[in-house]
């Protein structure tokens, strides 16, 4: 085991290689701040986001500074709003958003999150008002992130809840077309969605967390990639177990570095400290991409035969490292490959080694899912339901998270660039094959029950 000072001596090494913590996220109950008055809602939410909120950004400022590590975004997870707001209409819903992204403007964090539904069983009124609100309400805020769940391993896939994802994701991206759609960048469709996420655009407080947490979640794709290139500069001939090996100390070390901040932060504030999300999340900036590891690797690019087998690989390194570090590790915790936020991923995309199909195939290995893909305009609401689906059967039957962030275009197709700007950065528009035949099958709604594999009590 490595003790703090030993990791404090590692990052002088690699503070030129992209290691930060990506976001330290705190996370408020709201679900005591019930009401059927929606302005004594809003103003009681308001008061209890802006209060324990208050210094966080500071605090992770001054943290950051004093060890030496960047904390890139400091964000707030807040319990379902579907839940906390039940008693609410869609109209209600958006006055939720609202108040949600002032109290996130004021506190100065990136982006709240929290304004989701957990839909994997059925739909109560709530959980229609706020789906219904999505489409408003991300395109009069700035800073709120959406989520909604709709398919577990324990419960099976929602189609209801599908399809109409399928239709919200049309309606955002139309109610944000002059941003090419960049409301649906803050939109993400879950399976088995993990309660303690803090990268967004799912994160969310669960039922079942404490009323204020503190979840840190740690990238490092470009100190990984150094990793790899230094092990192989000392020894061309290493083998792929020897790299995975690499990896994984890689990781545990970058583990270590995100609770040594997470834990300063809650004492601080003096919340809990919940977990560390080891999850290499990339950036468009150059030597910060999780598709360079690919080509130190062997491989041509991401996309290209063996690009399944080496994800695997990745990501079980980093869950290991990680899982070593820490008691606390949680999240999503292994590789991100969201396209528009990797220039190394985005180049394979339009250089034709990465398609969408290839892309899905790589998710039933990795943390996430279909993340920050960028569809033609005339994508139908039924194909991207049925996209959708197909993602949600992966995580459902291997028993691991999946996700859709897709973004419809309006107005461009197959082959023409979008620029999304910031982190969500910008990638070449990916075709879709048999757009529009896939209606029949979505529009027999009800549901596809558990696999076998939720038997096990």
């Amino acid at each position: 085991m490595l003790n703090d000072r030993e990791v404090l001596s590692t990052l002088s090494m690699i503070k030129n290689e992209n290691l930060d913590v990506r976001t330290v996220t705190l996370g408020i109950s709201l679900l005591d701040c019930a009401s059927h008055d929606l302005p004594r809602f809003t103003d009681t939410i308001y008061k209890r986001i802006t209060t324990l909120a208050r210094d966080l950004v500071t605090v992770c400022d001054e943290v950051g500074d004093r060890y030496g590590i960047p904390v890139v975004n400091k964000r707030i997870s807040v319990s379902p709003i579907a839940v906390a707001a039940a008693p609410f209409d869609s109209r209600g819903m958006v006055e939720v958003a609202k108040t949600l992204d002032q109290a996130a403007k004021d506190v100065n964090v990136d982006f709240i999150g929290g304004f989701g539904a957990l839909v994997e069983k059925g739909m109560a009124k709530g959980d229609l008002a706020l789906i219904d609100a999505i489409p408003e309400a991300l395109d009069v805020t700035h800073r709120m992130c959406s989520s909604i769940n709709v398919a577990t391993t324990r419960a099976g896939i929602n189609m209801d809840a599908v399809a109409l994802m399928g239709r919200t994701i049309k309606a955002a991206a139309a109610r944000t077309a002059d941003r090419d759609g960049l409301g649906c960048a803050k939109l993400v469709v879950f399976a088995n969605i993990p309660e303690d996420v803090p990268f967004m655009a799912g994160a969310y407080l669960g039922i079942g967390e404490a009323s204020s947490v503190i979840n840190v979640g740690v990238s490092g794709p470009g100190v990984v990639k150094k990793a790899i290139d230094r092990a192989l500069q000392d020894n061309p001939g290493a083998h792929l177990g020897e790299l995975a090996d690499v990896i994984k100390r890689t990781a545990y070390k970058v583990t270590r570095v995100g609770e040594i901040i997470g834990r300063e932060v809650a004492r601080i504030l003096a919340v809990e400290f919940g977990i560390v999300d080891l999850s290499l999340a990339p950036t468009p900036n150059v030597g910060d991409s999780v598709g360079e590891i690919f080509q130190s690797l062997g491989l041509g690019a991401i996309g290209v035969p063996g690009s399944t087998a080496a994800l695997a690989m990745l990501n079980d390194a980093v869950k290991k490292g990680g899982a070593f570090a820490s008691s606390r590790v949680g999240g999503l915790s292994g590789a991100f490959i969201p396209v528009s936020e990797d220039l190394n991923i985005a180049a394979a995309a339009s250089a034709g080694h990465l398609c969408l199909e290839k892309l899905e195939a790589m998710t039933a290995v990795c943390s996430v899912g279909l993340d920050m893909v960028a569809l033609p305009g005339d994508t139908t609401a039924e194909t991207l339901s049925a996209i959708i689906a197909d993602e949600m059967a992966i995580g459902m039957i291997n028993k691991k998270t999946t996700a859709c962030r897709l973004i419809p275009v309006p107005g461009k197709k197959a082959g023409d660039r979008v620029h999304f700007g910031g982190l969500l950065g910008e990638a070449e528009i990916m075709p879709v094959r048999s757009n529009g035949v896939s209606a029949g099958f979505i529009n027999r709604g009800g549901g596809i029950p558990a696999p076998l594999q939720a038997l096990i009590n």
